[in-house]
């Protein structure tokens, strides 16, 4: 539930899943796990990242796990785990340790762990849940099987042996990159991230391209993802210009004919980037066309001379991010390609479509919730269709 998850909403989608059978989510931050609880959810929620040690009082009324991944921050979570749990009946402050196995980002080494971990189970009312780690580069067979050595080798010397997760800590190591590409063992819990949102991780083969039962079930579910966003939006103006005539700021782009120009209120304050400025496109009635000028903070401009027919109008759908079906045809464009085009990933895409930006949610075609920024309506199926799947519409539209 990273990055308001993953830009699809938050609350939206964590209430979804709780409906659906999830067993627990995961946050980055202590504000993004205290929202979800204002939010009324209770499924367990692990941190990932730790929280400055004065504000575990917080994490510990809101049952919010923590990650402790330094020792000098693990003495003073510690401590501050004491005096919030004084005085409190049958409160206890629950904790995941982070493995250091080779991503050089976060983690307690391999040498400390065994302290780490005796100096967690020592502290009154602080339970140790779990154990975990995460990839460097999951389609990277090798380096990933080495961190799982690496963290087999930490967990079992530090917990005299490795225990499942029914006796002991749980542990956890893949994301979806791990799993679809079957590079590490699944252990007791993985941690889905862009794959609940129907992407696959940008250039992973699923199932490594290997042979066997699990890698052929990783190629079959990543073949049935389907992205869950898409981004439409409709002009607030189109209009013919002449030749020669600038087109946003600078201007980045002048026309070499008389040319109709669609407005879109979709712009870098939005998350569609200035890097897209000339090079992007959208969908209109199932063709490509061009987006054309500098991305300002709210608009961009699609060439539309090409397409035929009756001019396009402002009743026309444009869609920046999806697939799209009209009278023209049908035509996709992903989250991957975006990315490509800004020399980016399909995480950075999705997760930078602002708040702002209207959201609405479909499953199985029929519209079940809605946020925008001064409301959230959370509209449910009938229980008979709770399982089903919810997708995620950012529409902008004019006011």
């Amino acid at each position: 539930m990273k990055a308001d998850a993953y830009g699809h909403g938050a609350t939206i989608v964590a209430a979804w899943l709780e409906r659906t059978g999830a067993t627990g989510l995961c946050v980055a931050t202590l504000d993004e796990g205290l929202q979800l609880r204002a939010a009324g959810i209770g499924l367990p929620i692990l941190i990932l990242y730790p929280i400055p040690p004065g504000r575990v009082a917080d994490a510990l009324a809101a049952r919010l796990a923590l990650t402790v991944a330094d020792v000098t921050l693990l003495e003073r979570t510690l401590t501050a785990a004491r005096a919030a749990t004084t005085g409190t009946a049958g409160a206890v402050l629950v904790v995941h340790v982070e493995v250091e196995t080779g991503l050089g980002r976060a983690g307690i080494a391999p040498a400390d762990l065994p302290a780490a971990i005796a100096a967690i189970r020592a502290t009154p009312r602080v339970e140790l849940a779990g154990v975990w780690s995460h990839l460097a580069a999951p389609d990277d067979l090798a380096r990933s099987r080495r961190q799982a050595v690496a963290f087999e080798a930490a967990v079992g010397s530090a917990l005299g042996g490795l225990p499942s997760g029914a006796r002991g800590p749980i542990r956890h190591l893949a994301a979806t990159g791990g799993l679809l590409a079957v590079s590490v063992p699944a252990y007791d819990r993985v941690r889905l991230g862009l794959g609940l949102y129907g992407l696959v991780p940008d250039g992973l083969v699923a199932g490594g391209g290997r042979a066997g039962a699990a890698a052929t079930a990783a190629a079959t579910v990543a073949a049935l993802l389907r992205p869950v966003m898409s981004l439409h939006a409709r002009p607030i103006r189109v209009v013919e210009l002449p030749a020669d005539h600038g087109l946003s700021y600078g201007p980045s782009f002048v026309t070499v004919r008389p040319s109709r120009i669609a407005s879109l209120p979709v712009g870098y304050g939005d998350g569609w980037v200035r890097a897209f400025s000339n090079r992007a496109g959208a969908l209109v009635r199932g063709r490509r066309v061009p987006l054309v000028g500098t991305v300002a903070m709210d608009a961009v401009l699609a060439d539309v001379t090409d397409i035929p027919g009756p001019p396009v109008t402002v009743d026309d759908e444009f869609v920046l991010l999806g697939e799209q079906t009209g009278p023209l045809g049908s035509a996709a464009i992903g989250a991957a390609e975006l990315a490509q085009e800004r020399t980016s990933i399909s995480w950075e895409v999705v997760t930078q479509m602002s708040q702002r930006l209207p959201r609405v949610y479909h499953a199985s075609a029929v519209p079940v919730g809605l946020r925008t920024l001064t409301e959230e309506i959370h509209l449910w199926p009938p229980e008979s269709n709770s399982g089903t799947g919810i997708s995620a519409t950012s529409r902008s539209m004019p006011s």
